[in-house]
């Protein structure tokens, strides 16, 4: 029987390696180290592409966001513009009205004092007064009530005097009881504050010959 060596190159590849005693490494296990490595940088470039086109998705929405931001200052700079003119026209507004209030109350104040000075020097009545502020003070000072049955018939008022809001009110009276008297209405009035009787003098009336008290006070006002 004849046989036939069909690797006569391998063997020769092999009996030389046994000679020299260097191994020769087969071709597929090249391959498949080759194929290993570049798998492996074909997945690191497709991670790196992921996350680059991630970024870029986010980059892409920070800048559309600032667009949008930039988009409202604009309107809001737009509308306010003219603040500063906005402002100066409330201003003008405020003083116009602010003025017109002051001769409203310089034409219409002086009158309701003088109407609550007649409610206090008339009989039966009294000065404007909360009812509640009144009961409280019945209470907690009985002393400081108007007393209901004065005669205001016993005190006349000679000058009425104002100025920036600030009375001066000067005249005669049969006793300092009834000068008391005047003065605590006053007070306790809605329409004036701040009274202060002012140094006294009694005087005698050249007509009736009946020793009488000049007085004097100052009040402020508000209307």
């Amino acid at each position: 029987m004849i046989r036939i060596n069909l690797l006569p190159q391998k063997k020769q590849i092999r009996r030389r390696g046994d000679a020299t005693g260097i191994e020769v490494v087969g071709g597929e296990g090249s391959q498949a180290w080759l194929a290993f490595v570049l798998g492996a940088i074909l997945l690191e470039v497709i991670v790196l592409l992921f996350v680059y086109k991630t970024k870029q998705d986010q980059l892409t929405q920070v800048q559309k966001h600032n667009q949008e931001l930039t988009a409202n200052i604009d309107a809001i700079k737009r509308e306010i513009s003219n603040h500063a003119e906005i402002k100066t026209q409330l201003k003008e507004l405020r003083d116009r009205e602010e003025a017109i209030q002051k001769l409203q109350g310089a034409r219409s104040g002086p009158t309701a004092t003088m109407l609550e000075l007649t409610r206090i020097l008339t009989p039966g009545r009294g000065p404007t007064v909360e009812r509640d502020k009144l009961e409280q003070l019945k209470r907690d000072n009985p002393s400081a009530v108007p007393n209901p049955n004065w005669d205001p018939r016993r005190l006349w008022l000679i000058s009425y005097k104002e100025q920036d809001r600030t009375v001066r009110l000067t005249g005669l009276a049969r006793d300092g009881e009834d000068v008391s008297e005047f003065l605590r209405r006053l007070a306790l009035s809605d329409y004036f504050y701040d009274v202060r009787l002012l140094p006294a003098q009694k005087s005698v009336d050249t007509v009736t010959k009946l020793e009488l008290l000049r007085y004097e006070m100052s009040a402020k006002v508000r209307y």
